[in-house]
């Protein structure tokens, strides 16, 4: 072989090698993988107050449709379709500030607050993940939840894209307090009372009947629930329907401004 084959193979080889690795990413994993117990009593039952007053939880639009994070309750259960994201988003920035590490049990929602822990079933095969909500999405209609790309792999729906999943509250996460807290602490909690104790009265009748129906019509609205006022006015006796379970009064002025309820208006609760 002349020494000038030798040196066209050898160039050879290398523009081989160099087009064989063309495109390959690597992913860095960063810290360790963190995983969540399955056992409620791992985690604390009350939202942390930082986590509470926390930027992400207060309105935010997106496309157009505005959308308001809420404290939930442990074993509130939802129903949807479960998405996952991974490499095109890896090393960047989640919703709370974190980097988003997909090798990580986390996952992204579009109110539930950070550090919720919730249980993803897949209800294809029965397979079961722990996640904490660290980041807000998906923003397509029929998707309730986004699993980082290792959580997606526990319920073996990474092929698919997405799955049939029930998401179930198991607590949240907290560096401080992982202790069941008293009950004292249970009923002054975030979760088991409004904030601010905001509403809006959204019809006024003279007879309960129409109070009752327009309650029971209104119920369950964007996940606010209604009640009935009964009150002694200077027109005489009056039965109130409002709109409760706003966790501030921004919320609520921010929900009366979509102008679902004609004439109502904001009211502080006792």
């Amino acid at each position: 072989m002349s020494k000038f084959s030798f040196f066209l193979l050898i160039f050879a080889l290398i523009l081989a090698t160099g087009c064989s690795t063309r495109g390959t990413r690597t992913y860095t994993n960063y810290g360790d993988t963190k995983t969540y117990s399955s056992d409620s009593r791992s985690h604390s039952s009350v939202i942390n107050q930082k986590d509470y007053k926390h930027p992400t939880m207060r309105p935010y639009v997106i496309r157009g449709k505005k959308y308001y994070p809420t404290v939930v309750n442990v074993g509130d259960k939802f129903r949807g379709n479960a998405s996952w994201y991974g490499p095109d988003f890896h090393g960047k920035l989640t919703s709370n500030g974190e980097t988003y590490n997909m090798y990580d049990m986390t996952a992204a929602h579009k109110t539930l607050p950070m550090n919720t822990i919730v249980k993803v079933t897949n209800k294809k095969n029965g397979l079961s993940t722990v996640v904490r909500i660290n980041d807000r999405g998906p923003f397509i209609a029929t998707r309730i939840i986004d699993l980082s790309n290792t959580a997606a792999r526990k319920i073996d729906m990474i092929n698919d894209g997405t799955a049939p999943v029930s998401v179930e509250v198991l607590g949240f996460h907290s560096k401080d307090q992982r202790k069941v807290p008293l009950n004292k602490e249970l009923r002054d909690s975030p979760q088991d009372q409004p904030v601010d104790g905001f509403a809006i009265q959204i019809a006024s009748f003279s007879r309960i009947e129409g109070a009752i129906f327009t309650q029971k019509k209104y119920d369950d609205t964007d996940g606010y629930k209604t009640i009935i006022k009964d009150m002694d006015t200077e027109n005489g006796r009056m039965f109130k329907v409002w709109l409760k379970g706003f966790r501030s009064e921004q919320e609520a002025r921010d929900y009366k401004s979509l102008g679902n309820f004609k004439d109502s208006f904001i009211v502080r609760e006792d």
